[in-house]
């Protein structure tokens, strides 16, 4: 059921036509996202060169280390609102979605002074090889810069997800990635200002997609309207909002830690590595993204229907969920299988750095099923107010083992090759995991618990 706003109700309808119509806009918003991350990638490539590729493509684990917390706190606040637009409580609604907005610009402020100050030391224990070092650091402050757009356009792109309008993000996201590709044609491959104009274009799109949400939200005429003077802290909204995202906040943040660790072991060999690695990351984050998008229409999906009682249909939603992206990612990781080689040369064409992200892809890609498996239930798991489950599971399986694994794998076995084997293992043993809570646990009575 659509309002003018182009919410969705996803409380009735045929299930899986919901899903796919909810999440099809977000998969083409998180297309054009990617699109214009991975430009500062190929365009350094082609114009500046191998190192200030290599500069760029690792600032992947960096950014979502430092960027992660915040933004994992942004999907508690969207749990509550998808539970109080299900519940049609709407004064509740109201309140959460001003509160979310003021937390958003403290978080902005906060990550900006925190990105600018600490990210030379950050990289350094990243163990950045020095002739990348002074390039990589130009690019991350530059970028931390933009952190109040990033911050606050995610807050309001959660709301509107929340209440199912993914239309109006896959708009601005639209924008923004043609003017995030069109300035970095101008400031690198024009005015040669390599990785620094790399990372203004990238500010300057994001500043863009905020102003244009911020806007949507204003002028909705529903529930859900944003009222600049009463944007403001409820603590017991706050409150809510905190339990539900800090634990989503936290596992972010041990995932990118985690992949930081790996990341400063892929640095120990080379720039070539670096380079190689962070090429198989975009392409990756490329093909991944159907599964994303349809692990974030679970989520909104499980928080509108038990915040309305729906018991039944969002366990058949789940399903339904679990079955597609899990079918959808292992074709996906057999068709990478094929064009690997050619899908890594479209960021260098350097023989080694294709080499490398070759292997990396064939090591990887026949298990995306366990990826988006785990990635499925953890978003059914956010839905349900449940986000200390997949914090927890996040925390051993993909961090402490993870690291473990590579800190004695690497030394019986002293090759890149180890290191990309982390991913698989961690993956699998996640997916127990999940498959056992989600069979035991009575995830569906979460917010009558919490009430």
């Amino acid at each position: 059921m659509k309002s003018r706003n182009q919410s969705v109700d996803m409380t009735q309808g045929v299930i899986w036509k919901q899903l796919a119509y909810f999440a099809l806009p977000l998969f083409l918003g998180n297309l054009c996202q990617q699109l214009y991350n991975t430009a500062d990638s190929v365009i350094v490539g082609k114009f500046v060169g191998k190192d200030a590729l290599a500069a760029v493509s690792s600032s992947g684990n960096l950014i979502f280390m430092m960027t992660g917390f915040f933004m994992g706190l942004f999907v508690g606040a969207g749990v509550i609102i998808s539970r109080y637009f299900g519940a049609k409580c709407y004064d509740r609604l109201e309140a959460a979605v001003h509160t979310d907005l003021a937390f958003a610009m403290v978080c902005g402020v906060l990550l900006t002074l925190v990105g600018i100050f600490l990210t030379p030391q950050i990289l350094v224990w990243m163990r950045t090889p020095e002739d990348v070092l002074p390039q990589s650091i130009q690019y991350f402050r530059l970028y931390f810069m933009g952190s109040l757009f990033m911050i606050v356009y995610n807050a309001c792109m959660g709301i509107l997800q929340a209440v199912g309008d993914s239309r109006s993000p896959l708009r601005y996201l639209i924008i923004s990635s043609i003017t995030n590709v069109t300035l970095d044609l101008i400031f690198v491959g024009a005015l040669k200002w390599g990785v620094n104009g790399a990372a203004i274009a990238t500010v300057v799109s994001q500043m863009v997609s905020a102003v244009l949400c911020f806007r949507k939200l204003m002028q909705a005429d529903g529930p859900y309207r944003l009222v600049p003077k009463r944007i403001r802290f409820e603590l017991p909204m706050l409150k809510q909002i905190m339990a539900q995202g800090i634990p989503s906040g936290v596992q972010n943040s041990i995932i990118a830690i985690a992949n930081v660790v790996v990341q400063s072991n892929i640095n120990t060999f080379g720039s070539d590595a670096m380079a190689g690695c962070g090429s198989y990351a975009k392409v990756e984050g490329f093909v991944f993204l159907p599964i994303t998008s349809f692990a974030m229409a679970l989520t909104t999906f499980t928080g509108q229907n038990l915040g309305a009682g729906q018991y039944d249909r969002a366990k058949r939603g789940a399903r339904v969920g679990f079955t597609c992206s899990t079918l959808l990612a292992e074709l996906i990781g057999l068709t990478l299988l094929l064009v690997a080689p050619y899908a890594i040369a479209l960021f260098n064409d350097d023989p080694a750095v294709i080499a490398i992200g070759v292997r990396q892809t064939r090591t990887e890609a026949l298990f995306y099923f366990a990826l988006a498996f785990a990635h499925s239930i953890s978003a059914v798991m956010r839905g349900a107010g449940r986000a200390k489950m997949p914090m927890y599971t996040m925390l051993v399986c993909w961090c402490v083992i993870r690291v473990t694994y590579i800190t004695l794998a690497l030394k019986v076995w002293p090759d890149i090759t180890t290191i990309f084997w982390a991913y698989p293992i961690t993956w699998c043993l996640s997916c127990v995991v999940f498959l056992l809570y989600y069979l035991k646990a009575d995830w569906v009575h979460s917010f009558q618990k919490v009430q």
